[in-house]
Order: C-alpha cells, then structure tokens, then sequence
C-alpha cells in the first residue's frame, strides 16, 4: 500500500499549531521591550517608556497607540505625569483607573526621591535642587508658589504649596510664608514657582513680592536665600540675578 506523503503546511499556519493571521501583531513585544529596559532603559523613546508602564496595569492588548495618543494629548511624558488627577479621568485613561493611579505612583516616587536627594544639604547640593523644582513643577500648567523651609544647617525641613493660581500668577503672601517659618522653626527659605509661558524671567511683581518676603523674613531674623522660576524646564535664580539683596 503506497503511503502518502505529508501534507504541506500553508504559509499562513504555525508548524506548532495555531493561524499565524490570527496572532495579534504585537506579540512578543512586551518581552522584547523589556528586555530592553533590563540593558538601558535610559535610551528608550518617551512612548516606549510608558508602554512599559502601562503593561503593569492593562494586560494583554497592545498599549502602543494609547501611549502615543496619551502623549500626544499632553504634550509629553512629564507633563503627563505630573497632571491632576481630574486631568487623567478626562484623557484616553478615563476607563482605565489602575492606569491612572500607576501613573501617580511614579510621578510620587520621583519626587520623594527627589526631595530625599536634597534634604540633607540643599545649598551643598543645589543643582540636585534644581532638577527637584524642574521635576516638580516644569509640568505644571498653571502657577503654583512653592516654598522650602530650611533649618540651621541649610536641612530640608519642608517643601509646600504657598498657592496654585492662573496660567499666568499664583499668591505669594508674605506674612503666610513668615509665620510658617516661625511654626518650623525655620532658619532659612528658599522660594520658587513656575512660569507655564516657558518664559523664565522674573516679572516686576515677582521681584516686588520677593523682596516683600524677604522683609517679613528679615524681621524675624531668617534668611531669604533665592527665588527659582522654572520655566520651559530651565531654572533661573533671582539672586544671580542680582535681584536679592
């Protein structure tokens, strides 16, 4: 009895088993991506990055188009970290809320580290200081006053929110930023805040609350140190400026 000879298998099968045409195209590439972090995440695209972030909150489809239309969206993988809550909830993640808390989580991780980073000694280590203002407020879209309290041995005491304000001012009071101090037992502060314009020069109200906080402070015999505005992720230093006295 002649045998017959194996049939051959179509082009579009798996010798394995299963229809190629029906494999998802991206399979696979969630291992290869993170391989690749494993070897120098570092040089990774912005959306690469946050594909692999994504993956740990929504398994098994391909995240490729969300993370570029997310980034699309905001205008970059900083600011989309650094967005509200209430921003997230309106975006492409409006369904998607293990996504969201992931997101917040690793924009809160980069700050502690940040601030543990500078609480030692934030004059002896002020360029660590201003990637800390970069991170936490390059991103924002609209002005916020952020205010370092510092003790004797210039030590980060506590890093707060004087007020968020427009796309264009936020509230400086220098009495609040005074009688906290004294609340902390402060011995000196740094101010900054953020210009959403990119622009990072200090207006004329900048300079004049400046230096009206830097009164109040003088009174009670603690030291203005700066005023940093982060704008367009570059920090500029109003007393190297010459604006302080």
């Amino acid at each position: 009895m002649q045998r017959r000879a194996p049939a051959p298998v179509p082009h579009d099968e798996d010798p394995l088993g299963g229809d190629v045409a029906l494999r998802p195209h991206w399979e696979g590439h969630r291992e290869r991506l993170r391989a690749r972090l494993l070897v120098g995440g570092d040089t990774l695209p912005d959306y690469e990055i946050l594909e692999a972030l994504l993956f740990a909150a929504i398994p098994r489809i391909d995240v490729k188009p969300l993370a570029k239309t997310l980034l699309a969206e905001f205008g970059g993988l900083g600011p989309l970290l650094a967005a509200p809550p209430q921003a997230l909830e309106k975006s492409a993640l409006e369904t998607r809320p293990a996504a969201r808390a992931l997101l917040k989580a690793v924009h809160a991780a980069a700050l502690h580290v940040g601030a543990r980073e500078i609480a030692d000694d934030v004059l002896g280590s002020w360029a660590a200081v201003e990637t800390y203002l970069k991170r936490r407020l390059g991103a924002e879209r609209s002005e916020q006053v952020r205010v370092l309290y510092l003790d004797h041995r210039n030590r980060l005491l506590a890093d707060e929110a004087q007020g968020n304000g427009t796309a264009v001012a936020a509230p400086l009071y220098p009495v609040a930023v005074a009688r906290r101090a004294v609340q902390l037992d402060a011995k000196a502060v740094i101010l900054a805040h953020n210009h959403p314009s990119g622009d990072p020069s200090p207006s004329r109200a900048d300079v004049e609350t400046t230096r009206a906080v830097q009164r109040a402070l003088s009174a009670l015999e603690i030291q203005l140190h700066d005023h940093v505005i982060v704008g367009a992720g570059k920090p500029v230093s109003m007393r190297s400026l010459g604006l302080l006295d």
